[in-house]
């Protein structure tokens, strides 16, 4: 099998499933009817850490040890990256997102790591200062910090920087850079892009600006806003964020899906015809704005969290379908290296064996500095088998039907007690088997985590 000249991972930084595919996918004349456009891919976490680390690395949360309590990959995981470079492509990030740094060790393997802020001139620097520091603690707190006060800013407040501005040109320009660098020497590229514009504040211009009508909507807009990212609902019973708003805001991740879509689009034709790339569209993650009780994306499983985009180009114009089959986006990690010609057996390939694929999704609770109230600290497991997601969460399982359509699935309903779903769900005995040990794994990482939490301490 040919292996691709270059390999290019797009990933929209918390783009819902629905978000792309409402309507039908006329947003993306090039990319739609030529690609492996699959249906129902699960992402592995549920916010950027866990989920991107996942794709890096084909483990679940548990395995490569990088959730909202523990932070950190494993030093001992091997990389997609690293994997890549043995196969002869050369590592290269571009990104609008700071988790995805070396903040958190997933840069490790990249040969250069473009931070996109750091690239581009900011617009309104004293109001993304301003508006930044308002409404994340981190940052208020970095205010005081003695490299602020000797007049270095911070990395934090300069990422902010690309949380008011589109900066998805910037970042298409410098991977075309990388790219014609690497040509003229003969070399195979493997770049990983991460965008921004799906992501929260949701970019519907080129500067921040508000979408509702009328100075008191404005003004909710903005509230809602600040309560969606600094995760308030979490501190107790709650909802600052009224239904209306919520609506508003997921609209407005449509709307920003809408204005990026055909430069996306343009792109992706772009690196597969000129530069015989195979090309990758996914989200990490998908924002919740309010389905089975949640807002935003940390310790949810639900559709909205974890159903992502995902289609698949290959270089030499493969038949383009639609795959039902249910898939984890962790598997990324494996097609591509199978894509680039690795033999491994162990890894599995999306286009070729989806049925391989086991999709699972974990979360675990976010601390919020330790004032997160106690009905929300739990951790959990889900799994999707037989038109059903199958859903534990402290001591009990839950289930609910998947749906074919863009909008929510249906909410998680308590399952009778002494019900076993890895059992009554699962047919094939090495799937069973395998989900089994995950579960268990998972059991284990969690009762680990929650003690390690409750005593102020991360697990390693």
């Amino acid at each position: 099998m040919d292996t691709p000249k270059n390999i290019v991972l797009l990933v929209a930084d918390s783009l819902r499933w629905d978000s792309v595919h409402a309507g039908g996918d006329h947003r993306l004349p090039y990319t739609a009817p030529r690609a492996t456009r699959f249906d129902q891919a699960r992402s592995g976490g549920c916010w950027t850490l866990p989920a991107t680390a996942s794709m890096f690395t084909g483990l679940m949360p548990h395995e490569h040890g990088a959730t909202g309590q523990t932070r950190n990959l494993y030093q001992h995981v091997p990389r997609l990256p690293e994997r890549l470079r043995t196969l002869g492509y050369r590592p290269h990030m571009v990104t609008a997102n700071v988790v995805t740094t070396d903040i958190f060790g997933l840069s490790r393997g990249f040969e250069t790591v473009d931070r996109i802020w750091r690239l581009v001139p900011a617009r309104h620097r004293s109001l993304i200062g301003l508006l930044a520091l308002i409404g994340k603690p981190r940052l208020r707190r970095k205010l005081l910090s003695k490299d602020l006060l000797l007049g270095s800013l911070s990395e934090d407040l300069q990422a902010a920087e690309v949380w008011l501005q589109s900066t998805m040109n910037a970042i298409f320009e410098r991977a075309r850079a990388i790219l014609r660098a690497n040509e003229k020497r003969g070399e195979r590229t493997f770049l990983f892009l991460n965008l921004m514009e799906s992501h929260f504040p949701y970019h519907i211009g080129d500067q921040f600006h508000t979408s509702a009508a009328g100075y008191w909507n404005k003004a909710r807009e903005l509230y809602s806003l600040y309560h969606l990212v600094n995760q308030t609902r979490l501190l107790g019973k709650k909802d600052y964020i009224r239904p209306d708003m919520l609506a508003l805001l997921r609209r407005r991740q449509r709307r920003a899906w809408e204005r990026m879509a055909p430069g996306l689009d343009a792109f992706i034709q772009e690196m597969r015809e000129q530069h015989e790339s195979l090309v990758v569209f996914a989200s990490d993650h998908g924002d919740n704005f309010g389905e089975q009780g949640w807002q935003y994306h940390f310790s949810n499983v639900n559709d909205a969290g974890n159903r992502v985009p995902l289609f698949w180009l290959s270089p030499n114009g493969g038949a383009p379908r639609i795959e039902h089959q249910p898939v984890s986006a962790r598997d990324i990690f494996g097609s591509l290296l199978r894509a680039a010609g690795d033999r491994d057996p162990t890894l599995v390939s999306l286009p070729d064996e989806p049925w391989r694929s086991v999709p699972v999704m974990q979360s675990y609770w976010y601390n919020n500095r330790g004032r997160t109230h106690t009905r929300f600290r739990y951790n959990q497991f889900a799994f999707v088998a037989r038109e059903q997601r199958y859903l534990y969460r402290s001591g009990h399982w839950y289930s609910a039907p998947i749906t074919r359509q863009d909008e929510p699935e249906p909410e998680f309903q308590a399952m009778d007690d002494g019900v076993d779903p890895l059992h009554e769900g699962v047919a094939d005995a090495e799937r069973l088997a395998h989900l089994r040990r995950t579960f268990t794994d998972f059991r284990t990482f969690s009762d680990r985590v929650m003690r390690n939490a409750s005593a102020g301490n991360g697990v390693r």
